[in-house]
C-alpha cells in the first residue's frame, strides 16, 4: 500500500481545558490538491503547526510521507514546505541570500538554478539583490513561497498564501502550484477565498471547533449540500403574496430565493405572473463552496 502524504489518526491537542483539536482522523493521498477549510478558531493553524513540528500533539499519530512528526521530526520537516500566514523575515539579507540560507538548512548547495526558476515563477528576478526590509508586503509573501519550495518538498502547505496580495502574484502562484501538483507534489491549501479552493482542490476537509464536519471530494460535497438559488428582478415586487415575498432576500437589483427542488421554479413563476409582479430578468445558480461552507460550519 502506498504511504499517504499526510496520515493523521486520533489527533488531540489541548490547551488547558480547551480542545483545539478533538480526535482528528485525516488522510491526504500523494499528489492531491487538498483544501483545509474552517472559520477562525477552528483548529487549522494548530493542525499545520503540528505537521510542521512547531507544536506537539497531546495525543494521536501524525505522519508526513510516513515520517512521524514527533519521533522523526527532522525527516518530516525535510518532506514538508510551509508558506506561513505571518510575514516573518530576516531584515539583514537580500532575497537571494535568504533563499540560499534556507537551502543550507536542508543541506543543499549550488541550488541557484532552482532559486532562479523560483524567482521567475514568483516574479522576483528583479528583486533578487534587494534587501528583504525594502520589499513591499506582497513581495515579502512571494519570498516566503520561495523559501517553502527551495528544497523541493513533496508536500507543500499554503496557509492563506494570497491574503493581501495582488492579482499578478495570485495568478503566478496558482500556475506554479498547478505545475508542481502535476509533477506529483501534494498541495494543501487553507484560504478564506473559497472560490480558489473550489477551483483548485479535488477534495475538501472542513473543521469547526477542532472537529471535522466534512471530508469528501469537492464535487460530491457541492452536489450533496448545495441546492440551487433563483435570482429574480421584478417590476412590482410589492404585488407578491406575503408568503412568497417572505421567501425572497434582496440581492443587488433583484431578489433571490433558495430552491429545495428545481420543480419549485415553475409554480413560483406562475405565482409571480398571476400577481402581476412583472418578471424582468431571472437567473438560476447552483450554490458555491462558500455557501456550503457557511451552511456546514454554522449548523454543525
Amino acid at each position: 500500500m502506498t504511504v499517504p502524504a499526510i496520515d493523521i489518526k486520533r489527533l488531540v491537542r489541548t490547551y488547558g481545558t480547551l480542545r483545539a483539536l478533538d480526535g482528528i482522523d485525516l488522510r491526504v493521498e500523494r499528489g492531491e490538491f487538498f483544501a483545509l477549510l474552517g472559520p477562525n478558531g477552528a483548529g487549522k493553524t494548530t493542525l499545520i503547526s503540528i505537521l510542521a513540528g512547531l507544536v506537539r500533539p497531546t495525543s494521536g499519530d501524525v505522519r508526513v510521507m510516513g515520517a512521524d512528526v514527533v519521533k522523526d521530526g527532522a525527516a518530516a520537516r525535510r518532506l514538508l514546505g510551509v508558506v506561513p500566514q505571518e510575514l516573518v523575515f530576516d531584515p539583514f539579507f537580500t532575497v537571494r541570500e535568504t533563499l540560499r540560507i534556507q537551502s543550507g538548512y536542508f543541506g543543499l548547495r549550488d541550488n541557484d538554478a532552482w532559486i532562479d526558476e523560483l524567482f521567475a515563477a514568483l516574479d522576483l528576478t528583479d528583486k533578487a539583490d534587494t534587501n528583504m526590509r525594502r520589499l513591499s508586503g506582497g513581495m515579502k509573501r512571494r519570498v516566503l513561497v520561495g523559501q517553502a519550495l527551495v528544497h523541493k518538498p513533496p508536500v507543500v502547505i499554503l496557509d492563506e498564501p494570497t491574503a493581501g496580495v495582488d492579482v499578478v502574484l495570485r495568478q503566478g502562484l496558482w500556475a506554479l502550484m498547478r505545475r508542481l501538483n502535476s509533477e506529483g507534489h501534494t498541495i494543501i491549501l487553507t484560504t478564506h477565498y473559497l472560490e480558489e479552493a473550489e477551483e483548485l482542490c479535488g477534495r475538501v476537509a472542513m473543521l469547526k471547533q477542532g472537529r471535522l464536519v466534512a471530508l469528501e471530494p469537492t464535487e460530491q460535497l457541492l452536489a450533496r449540500h448545495a441546492g440551487h438559488t433563483l435570482w429574480l428582478r421584478l417590476a412590482a415586487p410589492d404585488r407578491l403574496p406575503a408568503d412568497v415575498a417572505a421567501r425572497l432576500t434582496p440581492e443587488g437589483e433583484g431578489w433571490s430565493t433558495p430552491l429545495e427542488d428545481l420543480a419549485d421554479v415553475e409554480p413560483l413563476l406562475g405565482t409571480i405572473r398571476e400577481a402581476g409582479a412583472g418578471l424582468e430578468d431571472m437567473a438560476l445558480r447552483r450554490a458555491d463552496l462558500e455557501q456550503v461552507f457557511l451552511r456546514l460550519t454554522e449548523a454543525a
